[in-house]
């Protein structure tokens, strides 16, 4: 094996995607300046500590790069205080329950099956904390948190904090009305945003902190522009609490190079969120309404399919989750099997659904009229109405015509191996 043998599996992936339709909910694709940041020689060096309290010296263009991007992340966020070392969504959520919580309290998550993360669960995060769990209500025609059942649990079993966001995540979570019940037991509200800061800070989601969220947490890669890490904003009220659960809590150095992608990212995002956002859920619900016509089992029907930028979709007739999600890769198709609220957590490997992201082909360009194309091709995949072979032509045919970066500076070629 030479270092070139990497190199080699490296382009292959890259032309992979090049030739792909990239449909996860949790993934998106950086412009060439917050890739960039990643070949620096930040990413040599360590800045262990607060801006202008580190244990090392040669930190002072460190904290110019720090300072700019709270700076940034707090005008986008409309948030009194941010904390950007955060590594991942998970280191994310870990540093809130140390502020929060203390081992043995209770905790109202979502079940993973109704679309809460795996870092709300005692599997992760909040099982490291010692935390009991108790899972909220769900209505699985909404796809949202039952209140009403929801606030007769609560005042039975006192939990110390609410626990709102998701990793299935289709319309904004009744944020207002869970802040409201904690006041009264003295509780507090913690909104993972991961899935939906981009969505947050193009102002086409909803406001976590205005509407009574305590603190929010999210990485910075899924529908945000940027490299794979994760903030903490909150209330001036925690913010010592909040940093010191992040530092010396759960963060050591915290990743200059990409630290300087999200600040870059973020400047992306002030000037292009917007539009980005209104375009992402414009595709997301055109996708799902032509899945839906096509014949397609899309949930939440009813109240529009989604305001996000995912979609879920029931495919218990086509073989279930896994087979199809195979099936659509063998196509060049990339999405992933998901748990919806009907199944049990032992149905992981091969549950009911499948969940698509359109946040990544948005950024590529892609409008409606594509997403009506991807439609038709995933529909095809699934019930096998056409060649595997021919449908990957025509996913092909379809992408390249969509390789460059938008929504940034300068639109420039995606799928580049070496960016700089």
């Amino acid at each position: 094996m030479r270092y070139g043998d990497v190199y080699d599996i490296i382009k292959r992936h890259t032309s992979f995607y090049r030739d792909s339709l990239p449909l996860i909910a949790s993934e998106n694709i950086t412009s060439k300046f917050v890739r960039c940041c990643y070949l620096s020689d930040l990413g040599h060096r360590y800045a262990e500590g607060k801006i202008g309290e580190r244990f090392y010296e040669g930190c002072s263009f460190i904290d110019e790069i720090e300072q700019i991007t709270v700076d940034l992340m707090k005008d986008l966020l409309n948030a009194p205080h941010v904390n950007v070392q955060p590594i991942s969504g998970v280191v994310a959520n870990m540093a809130g329950f140390f502020a929060l919580t203390k081992p043995g309290d209770k905790i109202m998550v979502l079940s993973i099956p109704s679309g809460g993360h795996i870092s709300h669960e005692k599997y992760s995060a909040a099982g490291l904390r010692g935390l009991k769990i108790i899972h909220y209500p769900f209505d699985n025609e909404r796809m949202n948190i039952d209140i009403d059942k929801t606030e007769k649990i609560a005042e039975k079993e006192e939990p110390a904090l609410f626990v709102l966001g998701a990793s299935l995540f289709l319309f904004p979570h009744p944020v207002r009305e869970i802040h409201e019940i904690a006041e009264r037991i003295e509780a507090k509200v913690l909104y993972d945003g991961s899935h939906v800061l981009g969505l947050i800070t193009g102002g086409e989601f909803q406001q976590p902190i205005d509407e009574g969220a305590d603190v929010l947490t999210a990485s910075t890669h899924k529908t945000f522009f940027g490299p794979q890490r994760a903030i903490i904003a909150c209330k001036d009220y925690l913010k010592d609490k909040i940093d010191n659960a992040v530092f010396p809590g759960v963060v050591s150095n915290h990743h200059l190079n990409t630290l300087a992608g999200l600040a870059i990212s973020a400047m992306e995002m002030k000037l292009y969120g917007k539009d980005y956002a209104i375009q992402t859920i414009k595709n997301a619900k055109k996708l799902a309404e032509t899945l839906a016509e096509l014949g397609l089992k899309v949930l939440g029907e009813d109240y529009g399919y989604t305001e996000s930028h995912q979609i879920a979709v029931d495919v218990r007739d086509y073989g279930r989750g896994a087979k199809v999600a195979k099936k659509l890769e063998s196509i060049n198709v990339i999405i992933n099997k998901n748990l919806l609220p009907w199944d049990t957590i032992k149905e992981t490997n091969n549950p009911s659904g499948i969940r698509i992201g359109v946040q990544e082909v948005t950024r590529l360009g892609m409008k409606e009229r594509e997403m009506e194309e991807i439609a038709e091709i995933i529909y095809n995949g699934i019930i096998g109405k056409d060649t595997q072979l021919n449908l990957k032509k025509r996913v092909v045919r379809l992408k390249r015509r969509f390789t460059k970066i938008k929504y940034t500076f300068e639109e420039h070629e995606a799928y580049s191996f070496l960016p700089c």
